[in-house]
């Protein structure tokens, strides 16, 4: 069973090379691009890392995206609306990386569920 830890955090990017020499010059993380994704990864001296999200349709200035381990995600989606939740992204797979869902808790909050295609 998956520990629940918090595996990735995404901040939403108007620009992601303003974002990534932001963050390196304030706290030194390794940044990423990956132009085929819209995407670009950050990594913390600690190996702890995430990413930055392209402002759009459905990511706003301001928002994070929390991504918490399960070894189960339909399982994990399956629960959330039984506990009143809202599923907003099915299991999907991340190519070459593993699989994600996201869900809304009551209060509103995104949460992304990850299972990695690598386990440590």
């Amino acid at each position: 069973m998956t520990k629940r830890n918090i595996v990735h955090v995404e901040f939403s990017s108007r620009d992601f090379k303003e974002s990534g020499d932001f963050y390196h010059k304030l706290f030194g993380w390794k940044i990423t691009p990956i132009p085929e994704m819209n995407y670009a990864l950050w990594e913390a001296a600690d190996a702890s890392g995430g990413g930055f999200n392209p402002l759009g349709h459905d990511t706003n200035a301001g928002d994070v995206l929390v991504y918490v381990d399960s070894d189960d995600i339909e399982g994990d989606l399956k629960k959330v609306k039984a506990l009143g939740g809202t599923v907003l992204q099915e299991k999907m797979e991340i190519p070459g990386q593993g699989w994600f869902g996201v869900f809304k808790d009551l209060t509103g909050n995104r949460v992304a569920l990850y299972t990695t295609l690598n386990p440590r």
